[in-house]
């Protein structure tokens, strides 16, 4: 069990960089990071039961993106095998996703993604359903 400082488990996939996902010098291209990114923080909600192509038709409320950041530590090559973690931070109407990337045991790059809890149809910010924030708790951070 937790003592509270740290998450109970963390989610994270594996990302096989694709040599589709790479640049004429052979990195991973940044638009192809960023839809690792995206596709982890689906496999995340998928996960927890909330997925996001269900949230608004089910629950009358969506999670869209408002801020992203990442820094980038050091280049990633086709065939390697990226480990994305994502930790969610809670806050009232909005969760912030952190990611840390590593390959080989080095970072590649640390970021996150800044989420609203926003009404169906581009309404107001609202609190985070208890429901939604039940299954994020154990992954999340204080």
């Amino acid at each position: 069990m937790s003592d509270g400082s740290e998450s109970e488990r963390t989610f994270d996939r594996v990302w096989t960089v694709r040599f589709s996902d790479t640049d004429p010098f052979g990195i991973a291209h940044y638009p192809r990071i960023v839809d690792a990114v995206h596709e982890t923080s689906d496999m995340f909600m998928q996960e927890i039961g909330f997925p996001f192509w269900e949230t608004s038709h089910d629950h009358g409320f969506g999670l869209p993106l408002v801020q992203m950041d990442f820094e980038f530590e050091r280049p990633m090559r086709a065939g390697d095998e990226v480990t994305i973690e994502l930790t969610p931070s809670l806050g009232t109407s909005g969760v912030r996703f952190e990611y840390t990337a590593r390959c080989d045991g080095d970072v590649t790059f640390t970021g996150y993604e800044q989420r609203v809890c926003a009404e169906q149809g581009g309404g107001s910010a609202v609190e985070i359903p208890d429901d939604l924030r039940a299954a994020m708790e154990p992954y999340a951070t204080d």
